[in-house]
């Protein structure tokens, strides 16, 4: 299968079926889409009362896109401290390379 081959694949997702047409790898699809069902039925075990497919999913890909953020916000707090680290390192390393020169 080359880079660009799209597969379909059927997926269910809180109880609705789906043809899902990607690039991906089907096995990462199912694993999205069970993420997807997991969280809706998560989402609707958290509100009171009955609530619409719609307002479940909305506030399910909220949620999810919380959990990007975060991590986002979390990899690029980490990014910069691996390169304020890494300035550091090498401003040290500068300074022994002077200092042994000057010896």
């Amino acid at each position: 299968m080359n880079d660009h081959e799209q597969n379909l694949v059927r997926v269910t997702i809180y109880g609705h079926e789906y043809t899902v047409r990607a690039v991906a790898d089907p096995d990462y699809i199912n694993e999205v889409a069970a993420y997807v069902d997991e969280r809706m039925r998560e989402t609707e075990l958290n509100l009171d009362g009955p609530q619409s497919p719609t307002r479940i999913s909305i506030l399910a890909a909220m949620s999810i896109t919380d959990e990007l953020f975060t991590e986002k916000r979390k990899r690029s707090s980490s990014l910069e401290q691996i390169e304020d680290r890494a300035v550091a390192l090498s401003n040290l390393v500068d300074e022994v390379l002077e200092s042994s020169f000057k010896d």
